[in-house]
């Protein structure tokens, strides 16, 4: 017998499994905070029905440099990823790509609406 016939039933089990609503939240919020730089608590994740698929909805601050360091050095605008409206297309992605991948749950679109900034000492380490 090998390994996989070992772990794979061979018959199926009744019964069905679910990920709520809280679960899937949570995750969004932490792949929106890894992706934006900031803590998952100061992101809020809303869903809707997208024609049976699921639409995600996310308000967020993202991190920056502060605008002194930016000035004094403009490529530190690239140790934080980007513009904002980079980072902003780069997380719809990002999100949409983890939500997925560790949830098994079909998303149709991410929405990202940015709704302040936290000033960072560090860029981001990718």
């Amino acid at each position: 017998m090998s390994v996989a016939e070992a772990v794979e039933p061979t018959t199926s089990l009744a019964g069905h499994n679910r990920i709520s609503t809280q679960a899937l939240t949570t995750l969004a919020q932490a792949a929106a905070a890894e992706a934006l730089g900031v803590a998952p608590g100061d992101i809020r994740a809303d869903w809707s029905d997208d024609d049976g698929l699921l639409a995600l909805s996310i308000v967020a601050p993202i991190s920056v440099p502060a605008l002194g360091e930016v000035l004094r050095n403009p490529q530190r605008i690239q140790g934080f990823g980007g513009s904002i409206w980079d980072r902003a297309v780069a997380a719809k992605a990002f999100v949409l790509d983890s939500v997925t991948r560790l949830s098994g749950s079909q998303l149709s679109r991410v929405d990202i609406r940015i709704s302040g900034a936290h000033v960072t000492e560090g860029g981001r380490v990718k």
